[in-house]
């Protein structure tokens, strides 16, 4: 999104918001700053004013663009830190195979699989991948998404793991699009077949080969592993984050999320931004991660679709470590991006407060991109990134279950879905 602008939200019935510049951690992700009758001024872009009708008068924001909520609330525009949403074919079967109760071996062995979305991917076009990818992001704003991180990963190769990442390049500067892209190369997603059965040679392709070309091009901030038994495990993710960091990238790990393995304790040795899943981490190697600062970014629409065991968010809050939530959107085991079915699962499942889950969508999930100092929440000096709810509370986020309130998103200043 290219613009920026004035706007001044008036009528506001509460404004709910978390506030910082960096991650909320352990119990202060439930301190939420409530405003109610608030009024929200916007100049190019930023929030000049965030705060009760009664502090600001008329003439503050007379000749603006003035957006009349009519007694909706206010939230942050929600920020997705963990997404592969740049990718070609579909994979529907598989989730009726798997709800059928056939397991991942069986489906692999029938084509399906990561190699399927791997053979599409590298199929298609650089245009093919940005139309797609602007589809899935259309949907993303009217659901209130207002950041969004993105992977590669269903390429495997060089040609194809950059023409993902210039397809996110492409669709971030486009002035149509509504959502800013935190670009992350993903290249040890799986062992593509040209490696089959050595995983090792693979990451020393990719160490030599893709990451400096990715460098080159300034192509991702962050680089990604799937840190997994029989996938990639503990010492050929750690030479392939030392080589990623010793390029000047951000890290993150899919860490733990079949075996533990101690994907989450190598999250803190290296101090990733963030670890993610987690479903099977040991609470020794999470209370490393709090230690060293690593958000813990759980994917509960992940855990759902596979009918898994979902990760002791709970644990983690009371373990002081920064949660953040997140879709994991992908062709495979989760093609949903629902905020409103993750703040349900959030509540029913994850024993999670409200409060919290609305840090963890929003000024914690920007802290996993780096972003916590430019957006996540409603305060002076952040974007204008802010979304409009047609319902008497926000907390109908979970009460109404599945169901999308969200009625207007603003985006920088600019209104960009809904009225």
């Amino acid at each position: 999104m290219r613009g920026s602008g004035d706007l001044a939200i008036i009528n506001i019935s509460e404004c709910l918001t978390p506030k910082g510049s960096t991650a909320r951690c352990g119990a202060s992700m439930a301190d939420i700053e409530t405003i109610p009758d608030a009024v929200i001024l916007i100049r190019n872009g930023l929030i000049a004013y965030a705060g009760p009708a009664s502090g600001i008068s008329a003439a503050s924001f007379a000749g603006m663009p003035i957006l009349d909520s009519g007694g909706r609330p206010a939230i942050p525009g929600f920020v997705d830190s963990h997404t592969h949403f740049i990718f070609a074919g579909y994979r529907a079967e598989e989730f009726y195979w798997r709800a059928g109760g056939i397991p991942y071996m069986e489906i692999h062995k029938r084509g399906g699989g990561i190699r399927r979305s791997v053979d599409a991917t590298r199929a298609a076009s650089l245009e093919e991948l940005v139309a797609l990818g602007k589809k899935r992001l259309s949907a993303m704003t009217a659901s209130g998404i207002t950041t969004v991180e993105g992977k590669s990963g269903y390429g495997l190769d060089l040609g194809t793991e950059l023409r993902q990442l210039e397809a996110m390049r492409a669709l971030g500067d486009d002035p149509s699009v509504a959502v800013d892209i935190v670009p992350t190369f993903l290249g040890p997603h799986s062992t593509p077949p040209e490696f089959a059965g050595n995983p090792s040679a693979y990451i020393d392709y990719v160490i030599a080969t893709v990451l400096p070309e990715v460098r080159a091009r300034k192509a991702a901030v962050f680089c990604d592993i799937f840190c997994e038994k029989n996938v990639f495990e503990l010492e050929d993710s750690r030479r392939y984050l030392e080589a990623a960091r010793s390029l000047g990238f951000r890290l993150k790990l899919h860490a733990d999320e079949i075996e533990r393995i101690g994907g989450a304790g190598l999250a803190a040795e290296m101090a990733a931004t963030s670890a993610d899943h987690l479903l099977k981490a040991s609470m020794e190697d999470l209370e490393a991660m709090a230690r060293a600062g690593v958000i813990a970014t759980c994917l509960p629409l992940t855990a759902f679709t596979l009918r898994e065991p979902y990760a002791d968010a709970r644990g983690m809050i009371d373990a002081g470590l920064a949660l953040a939530l997140a879709s994991d959107l992908n062709p495979g085991s989760c093609f949903s991006q629902s905020i409103p079915l993750i703040f349900a699962l959030g509540v029913l499942y994850m024993k999670l407060l409200p409060e919290e889950i609305l840090t963890a969508l929003t000024l914690n999930g920007a802290a996993a991109l780096g972003l916590a100092g430019k957006t996540g929440s409603i305060e002076a000096g952040k974007q204008g990134d802010i979304v409009l709810l047609d319902a008497p509370s926000w907390k109908h986020l979970a009460y109404n279950v599945g169901a999308n309130p969200v009625s207007c998103v603003v985006k920088n200043g600019i209104p960009v879905w809904g009225s």
